[in-house]
């Protein structure tokens, strides 16, 4: 048996559709607000809605490890309160330092597709860095052998 995908790889920002390249600079800007004087990772993520809205999210480190939030949860979860009536679109996460394009992790990853599962249609995921980005259709790309009860 054999699983694959398909992905986007933009080698500049310039490269992407618009769309893309405004939500991947809304993530970028959203690093600002994160609070992470532990690992000094910050990461940033914006989601634009069916309607157009664009909502952000950072990540929040505590002092009591593991309490802290990483920045696709935040804006998830305050999403899956607020908004789910409004579906996600397309989801993009950047971080600095940036060198590297910025993937989720194995959590945010089974949040992401949670909330593709709930509204009933595929989120796009941009994974950025300060100059490149891959994306995929969606969030199951990302998770193949996800958890479901």
């Amino acid at each position: 048996m054999r699983y694959s995908f398909d992905y986007e790889k933009f080698t500049n920002w310039d490269e992407m559709p618009s769309s893309d390249r405004q939500l991947c600079e809304a993530a970028k800007r959203e690093c600002d607000r994160a609070y992470a004087p532990y690992s000094n990772f910050r990461v940033g993520s914006a989601a634009r809605l069916k309607s157009g809205r664009i909502m952000t999210g950072s990540n929040q480190e505590s002092e009591v490890f593991p309490a802290g939030m990483c920045a696709e949860r935040t804006l998830l979860f305050h999403w899956q309160a607020r908004h789910s009536d409004d579906p996600i679109e397309s989801f993009a996460i950047a971080s600095v330092p940036g060198e590297r394009e910025c993937y989720p992790c194995g959590q945010c990853r089974q949040v992401l597709l949670d909330s593709e599962r709930r509204q009933g249609s595929p989120i796009r995921v941009i994974m950025c860095s300060d100059s490149t980005a891959s994306a995929v259709g969606s969030a199951e790309d990302l998770l193949p052998f996800s958890f479901k009860l």
